[in-house]
């Protein structure tokens, strides 16, 4: 009796791994890879709050001169959350209270604006206070305030919520 040669002779049942069954196995990986890459696109645009702004180029041009203006206030933000308020103490160089107009704000979360919320910020004659009950996690306040002698002040402020 001689030694098997080919796969057919050695494997029980004659089959074997053959070429349509690397070819199926080949595209059903890729398969996958595609399906996985489409949800994860159709998610992304999905979820996609928009633009900052409608031009960039536009924005840009007026840019320095509103970082300068704003820095040249000399304001320090500082923010604080406990459990149902939210304070925003704003100071000036000399570290005494600024009590700035507040143009807009917006509280919401880092990666959605789903759940966007308007402050409603009153002055406590030390700081700006509004009601806010916000979850554990990572929150925005996106604000515009205006100096008295009437330069805007526009900021992102991180917002940390502790578990």
């Amino acid at each position: 009796m001689s030694e098997p040669t080919t796969q057919a002779e050695r494997a029980p049942g004659g089959g074997g791994l053959g070429g349509r069954h690397v070819a199926a196995m080949f595209a059903g990986g890729f398969g996958i890879i595609v399906s996985v890459n489409l949800v994860l696109a159709a998610s992304a645009v999905r979820t996609f709050p928009g633009t900052e702004v409608d031009s960039s180029y536009v924005a840009s041009q007026n840019f320095d001169a509103d970082r300068a203006a704003q820095d040249g206030l000399g304001w320090t933000l500082s923010p604080a959350y406990a459990p149902g308020t939210l304070r925003l103490a704003v100071t000036g160089p000399d570290g005494a209270p600024v009590r700035p107009e507040v143009v807009s704000a917006v509280l919401g979360r880092a990666t959605t604006v789903a759940g966007d919320r308007v402050p409603a910020f009153a002055w406590d004659g030390a700081a700006l206070v509004a009601p806010a009950e916000l979850a554990p996690g990572n929150w925005n306040l996106r604000l515009e305030l205006r100096a008295p002698d009437g330069t805007a002040f526009r900021r992102r402020i991180p917002i940390r919520v502790p578990r």
